[in-house]
């Protein structure tokens, strides 16, 4: 009987001991493989209604991750809705964050030798995040009389007037005085133009229909392609269906189709307004 527990007793520590391996070659094994921790995100806090996060989304505060602190990865990244690419500045505080993140639009080599501030003393940006959403608040550059905004699109990301040693363009000159607006996706130049307390100016279009010009404000992922229609210049949205080119951007050679009140539930178009 005695022969037998003890039998039963070193049976219990061989198990015992082949269960303790085996879990610690499972531990070994899943630190090995790494899985990446989600990072929480930061976020602007200057708007009473809408946030925008550092990975270059908008929403608004009901809709943040309580836990990780990032907006649902849902509509636009980077978006530059009511936005004037070209002077980079834009009606919403928010929406000038997330277009400013674009790496198209801002070069991190470049803001990351700014300085914060004047004085010689001043630091640095740490990150772009940081450029962004200090650029885009309001500054002396967007107001006159110090009591009046020169625009309503008075946040403004562009590089400041005394660093960016860039010089104006033929077609920069030829849109003197025109706000070129990203609208939303189905919206006609018109309804886009009007949100902005603006009209949509038809003779600008021929300027902005034009590859290399709608390139600079949409990301034209799927190239730039011919097609017919009044809805354009525009991009074709994310979602669309295949046959009609997701992702790129479309212009039109039948320039007597050109309309401000053109639109189509899959484009998302460039309007100039005034």
């Amino acid at each position: 009987m005695s022969k037998s527990k003890s039998w039963l007793s070193l049976s219990w520590v061989f198990v015992i001991q082949i269960l303790f391996q085996s879990s610690s070659t499972i531990a070994a094994t899943r630190k090995e493989i790494g899985f990446p921790e989600r990072r929480i995100c930061r976020t602007t806090v200057q708007g009473r209604y809408l946030l925008s996060d550092d990975n270059g989304y908008v929403c608004d505060a009901l809709s943040l991750d309580p836990q990780y602190r990032c907006c649902p990865e849902r509509g636009d990244k980077f978006s530059c809705h009511g936005c004037n690419v070209l002077s980079q500045c834009c009606n919403s505080y928010e929406f000038c964050v997330s277009c400013c993140l674009q790496p198209a639009q801002t070069q991190k080599e470049q803001v990351l030798k700014l300085k914060v501030a004047k004085p010689s003393t001043s630091g640095t940006y740490l990150s772009v995040f940081d450029f962004c959403a200090g650029r885009c608040g309001h500054n002396s550059e967007s107001v006159v009389h110090e009591n009046a905004y020169v625009s309503d699109f008075h946040h403004c990301f562009s590089l400041p007037s005394n660093s960016s040693g860039s010089t104006i363009s033929p077609v920069e000159a030829r849109l003197n005085g025109i706000n070129v607006v990203i609208g939303r996706q189905g919206e006609s130049c018109d309804s886009v133009c009007k949100s902005n307390g603006q009209s949509c100016v038809l003779n600008k279009l021929l300027i902005l229909n034009q590859c290399d010009i709608i390139q600079k404000y949409m990301s034209c992922k799927g190239a730039c392609l011919a097609s017919v229609g009044p809805d354009q210049p525009a991009e074709v949205v994310d979602d669309a269906p295949k046959n009609l080119n997701p992702g790129a951007c479309l212009y039109t050679r039948t320039q007597s189709m050109l309309s401000c009140d053109g639109s189509h539930r899959h484009t998302r178009r460039l309007c100039p307004c005034a």
